[in-house]
């Protein structure tokens, strides 16, 4: 029988964890006494279940066109995300004061 404190080393995860995952029934184990214990076999089926239900997805990195650089990127990105002081786009802003 593993403890909490065991399992959550060897898992390398907290051990609120293993007490929430235990409470939400997400993970098997045995309340003896009150006290939460976990079968070692039963822990090796689950995690051995767990791997084959959620295989890792592969990572694709993002296709890049020929034409973009590094400062083209940085742009936009900029350009998508930035705010100025007023909580609006430069370009909006300008907009809105007749400026463009």
């Amino acid at each position: 029988m593993l403890t909490v404190k065991n399992l959550s080393q060897q898992l390398q995860i907290k051990e609120a964890t293993l007490y929430a995952w235990a409470s939400q029934g997400k993970i098997p184990c045995l309340k003896i006494h009150g006290v939460l214990r976990f079968e070692a076999d039963a822990i090796k089926v689950w995690l051995d279940n767990f791997a084959l239900r959620h295989p890792p997805e592969p990572f694709h990195l993002p296709k890049q066109t020929s034409g973009d650089s590094v400062d083209a990127l940085i742009a936009r990105a900029k350009h998508a995300v930035y705010t100025s002081r007023l909580g609006k786009p430069d370009q909006q802003r300008a907009r809105e004061e007749g400026r463009m």
